[in-house]
């Protein structure tokens, strides 16, 4: 299987990986956009009121600027370390051994504005780019992506299951047809079911969590509620492709 993250905003410092090589990329279909993208980024990061602007920052971002500018200088570490917040706490890759960060390695992948999605094992570099941004001079992210995306990721997958985890926002970049997504959902005392915002991430890192550390290879819906029940999350199979993650 292949379980797709979404990236977050917050990303981790420094590294011990040597510089970007696009090279040393999973998808190597992506590596032209990439390049073009990097190359904006450090020309655009020399302007920082036109970064600030570009990159909906505000006036103390600069050392958001800083790491785009350093694109291909800085130091690298693994893309499941590079990324950080409330989805990567829950998932909490810093506790797998060993054996489970190379299971890690080759069922997650994760969704990237830059880099239209990268395995977890990928070395990057800290940068700031979001999936809803305009570069100026190029067209919209998902103009972009959307030629050579979904086709990469359907390669990656090789025909395996995909739980594609990732937010609205980074599922438009590429979709994978067929791709199983989960939502979570609040059930009140009345019945009714709300949304769930903050602990959306929460609980799809638990999942994450819980597709890495499993002995099972699930292949449709029902095998991932297994999955999901045993590590102690309710859920509902609302269609073949949907499973709700119910608090």
């Amino acid at each position: 299987m292949l379980v797709l993250l979404p990236p977050s905003e917050t990303k981790s410092d420094g590294g011990a990986g040597a510089p970007l090589d696009l090279a040393d990329l999973a998808m190597p279909q992506l590596t032209a956009v990439r390049d073009k993208l990097v190359t904006e980024l450090i020309e655009l990061s020399k302007d920082p009121d036109a970064a600030r602007k570009a990159l909906a920052l505000g006036k103390g971002a600069d050392a958001e600027i800083a790491r785009n500018a350093a694109l291909r200088t800085s130091p690298t570490r693994p893309a499941l370390e590079r990324y950080t917040g409330v989805l990567y706490d829950a998932l909490n890759a810093k506790s797998f051994t060993k054996a489970q960060r190379e299971k890690a390695y080759a069922r997650l992948g994760i969704g990237s504005a830059l880099f239209g999605a990268v395995r977890a094992g990928d070395p990057i570099p800290a940068y700031r780019l979001s999936g809803g941004s305009k570069l100026p001079g190029l067209p919209t992210l998902s103009a972009l992506w959307r030629d050579t995306l979904p086709e990469a990721l359907a390669a990656e997958a090789a025909g395996d299951l995909v739980i594609d985890l990732r937010s609205g926002t980074y599922q438009q970049l590429g979709r994978v047809p067929g791709a199983l997504t989960a939502n979570v959902l609040t059930e009140h005392p009345d019945g009714s079911r709300t949304v769930v915002s903050h602990f959306n991430k929460h609980h799809k890192g638990l999942l994450a969590r819980a597709l890495v550390l499993t002995r099972a290879e699930p292949t449709n819906v029902s095998g991932v509620a297994r999955v999901a029940e045993k590590a102690g999350l309710r859920t509902e199979i609302a269609s073949p492709t949907e499973l709700l993650i119910l608090t």
